[in-house]
């Protein structure tokens, strides 16, 4: 079964990441690296057994684009959104056995060096089945 595992942050997490002043630790060039290493070792098992299908990191909120339908018309605005706190900062989409191997997966990467902005503390994980499309009604 095919299950997405989804990683957050935010606007104020990517800043900081690119040095910029956030309030937050700065991220060293070290602890970039460290994150990086932790995400590649994550895929390549994942890859080695055969269960990943996808993985990607998401560019920050600020390059978002959103488009609505509003009075009759497609209407675009540029982010980032002051509603918005936390966004999907990457995920990977696996193919296992079941709900307890994702899980593990996603455990995993709770622990991600920096993973939520934060140098050292974990942060929250999705998991989500990917649904199935229904069957055509043959009648």
């Amino acid at each position: 079964m095919k299950y997405m595992i989804l990683l957050y942050g935010s606007q104020q997490d990517y800043d900081t990441m690119a040095g910029k002043e956030t309030g937050k630790p700065a991220w060293s060039a070290e602890d970039i690296k460290k994150m990086v290493e932790f995400m590649g070792a994550i895929n390549n098992d994942l890859t080695e057994s055969g269960e990943l299908v996808d993985a990607q990191g998401l560019d920050a909120p600020a390059l978002t684009r959103r488009v609505q339908f509003k009075d009759g018309a497609p209407v675009v605005t540029d982010g980032p959104y002051a509603e918005t706190t936390e966004v999907i900062a990457g995920y990977w989409i696996v193919d296992v056995a079941g709900i307890d191997r994702a899980t593990e997966i996603a455990a995993r990467v709770t622990m991600c060096p920096g993973a939520g902005g934060t140098v050292g503390e974990p942060s929250p994980v999705d998991i989500r089945p990917i649904g199935q499309a229904p069957a055509p009604d043959d009648a």
